[in-house]
């Protein structure tokens, strides 16, 4: 399921959010372009919650729509050369957004599957062990 859409940027930011994926010039966005940016920017998104998330998520949370179309808008604004300081701001507050999630300082909020009791999204344990020691005191006792 792919964290947002060609219609998610026009819901959140309106039809002009789009100019940057004008390849040809004639006042309509490229389709493919977009399509490839979000595919883009989820790549990007995984990279990062993958630390603390098993993927695919089965029901994303609803801020990666936001993250997966600054990211997406911030790599067509750059590819088309009319990069923003507002696309940069953006970007920057995804990533390091995405950064505190990894980290373990946020956490991203799965929607409520009333069917699922454990889907294991939540965040992954911490693991300490290995395997049985070779050289403990009743085994070298005696020795």
């Amino acid at each position: 399921m792919a964290y947002a859409t060609q219609s998610d940027i026009v819901e959140l930011y309106g039809p002009d959010a789009l100019f940057v994926a004008d390849r040809d010039g004639d006042g309509v966005a490229d389709t493919a372009a977009v399509t490839r940016a979000l595919e883009g920017a989820q790549d990007e998104i995984d990279t990062y919650i993958a630390v603390r998330y098993r993927l695919p998520l089965a029901q994303p949370a609803r801020i990666l729509r936001q993250y997966a179309v600054d990211i997406a808008l911030y790599r067509l604004a750059l590819s088309a050369d009319v990069l923003s300081d507002e696309h940069r701001r953006r970007y920057e507050d995804t990533i390091a957004a995405l950064k505190r999630i990894a980290k373990g300082e946020a956490a991203l909020v799965m929607p409520a599957d009333d069917d699922a009791e454990d889907d294991g999204q939540g965040p992954r344990p911490i693991v300490v062990g290995g395997p049985e020691r070779i050289f403990s005191r009743e085994k070298m006792r005696g020795l």
